[in-house]
């Protein structure tokens, strides 16, 4: 539980970045003075993007090695939740998938968040030796935690809610006989000894900071100077009396007080003064186009550190780039989805043995067949797509089966279309 409390501001840290809602940042407090409550809560989102377009080329379209494990994975809505797991690995560096049995017997998969799940490892293994879910149920003041041990499942319960580590006291004990925790890890890094994932928005966060402050210096430069102002000399001002809450003037010795105030309102298009000698002129507005200057550098250190192309960020350019320059800009981006894919594909597919032996009651140590295949991270059209697998179906590079599992069609779906048992397709 110590190790479950410990990032907890880190995460809330990040849930505001990945929300849009942080503090503005490098803000002089002449500009929080000028700019009062009107853009508080200014943000250009920035993380949010970076983490959908990682996750949105993260899509499992099917495991090998056992024809009716897609049937258990759609049963459990894996489908869509999947893609959820990997959202928050993304931006938490963490996320968790628990494995049970439901009443019949069949696999039970949930997709769990790090806020609520942390799990102890084995130094020299690094295998999950224990772990722990905490929730609270705040219509009966409780806190709840179910503690996973390989040879038992501990439930824990606490009379009041906001308990972190203590005043828990055991309520049920349930034997594991998987013999393992039935928990696994989708860990966002590339090291594999650090104690926890690494977000995909932590390097980003001063380089949105610091757009965000561009952000409203030029909209704080736009509302005060950004249109010319009129001025006017040799007009004589008015006076009118102050007044307090309730429409009264205030007064002072038993006179209203009365203040200097523009004879021309600030809204009159037409100015008109009776004087001679009064004169009229308009000041130039202010130039806007430094901010989109020091825009440019921090957009192009965004795409640096995320490898968002710039037509993700809206970099527009004159000529409208072909469909080889955008592929070809998205090249980084489509690695790093490729890399995410082989980090996460040992999780998942460790998930699905612990499917497997919940079903049929094996040792998941002994499954050592289950292989997951993804969509391809690459951004292609059907038809160029479809005409590779073709080109390589008629060569007899590939099987049937293989070439429909290429252009991504799940397992139920090849077996539509094969009339016949599949195949194995590696």
């Amino acid at each position: 539980m110590q190790r479950l409390n410990e990032p907890a501001g880190r995460y809330a840290d990040l849930d505001r970045y990945y929300q849009g809602k942080q503090p503005l940042a490098f803000l002089s407090p002449e500009a929080k003075t000028a700019l009062g409550n009107r853009f508080g809560v200014m943000a250009s989102n920035v993380p949010r993007l970076a983490v959908t377009a990682l996750a949105e080329r993260l899509r499992i379209t099917g495991f090998s090695g056992d024809g009716r494990l897609w049937s258990d994975w759609i049963r459990n809505d894996l489908d869509q939740t999947s893609g959820v797991a990997h959202r928050e690995a993304l931006l938490l560096g963490d996320s968790f998938v628990i494995v049970w049995a439901d009443r019949s017997g069949r696999p039970l998969v949930s997709v769990e968040s790090a806020r609520q799940v942390s799990v102890l490892t084995d130094p020299g293994t690094r295998e999950i030796i224990a772990g722990i879910k905490r929730w609270e149920d705040q219509a009966a003041n409780q806190t709840h935690a179910i503690l996973y041990l390989p040879d038992r499942l501990v439930r824990l319960r606490a009379e009041q809610t906001g308990a972190v580590a203590t005043g828990f006291k055991i309520v049920d004990e349930i034997p594991n006989p998987i013999g393992s925790v039935p928990l696994v890890n989708l860990r966002n890094s590339d090291r594999i000894l650090a104690d926890w994932g690494t977000s995909e928005i932590d390097d980003l966060k001063p380089l949105v900071d610091g757009a965000n402050k561009i952000l409203v210096d030029m909209l704080t430069t736009s509302e005060y100077v950004g249109r010319p102002r009129r001025w006017a000399t040799g007009i004589e001002l008015t006076e009118e009396p102050v007044l307090d809450e309730d429409g009264d003037p205030v007064l002072d010795d038993g006179e209203p007080v009365m203040r200097e105030t523009n004879p021309i309102p600030e809204g009159n298009r037409a100015m008109i003064s009776e004087q001679a000698d009064a004169k009229f002129g308009q000041l130039a507005a202010a130039d806007l186009g430094g901010y989109e200057a020091a825009m440019r550098v921090l957009t192009s250190q965004i795409m640096a550190v995320s490898t968002l192309p710039a037509h993700y960020l809206g970099t527009l350019t004159d000529t409208p780039p072909s469909a080889d320059a955008l592929r070809a800009a998205e090249a980084s981006l489509t690695a790093r989805a490729e890399a995410r894919q082989h980090m996460f594909g040992r999780s998942w597919e460790q998930v699905a043995k612990l499917m497997i032996a919940v079903r049929d009651g094996r040792d998941p140590g002994g499954i050592n067949d289950i292989r997951v295949q993804w969509a391809d991270a690459a951004t292609r059209s059907v038809a160029q797509e479809a005409d590779a697998v073709v080109k390589l179906f008629q060569a007899g590079l590939l099987t049937r089966e293989y070439a429909l599992a290429k252009l991504g069609y799940a397992e139920d779906e090849i077996r539509k279309v094969v009339g016949d048992p599949l195949q194995e397709v590696y």
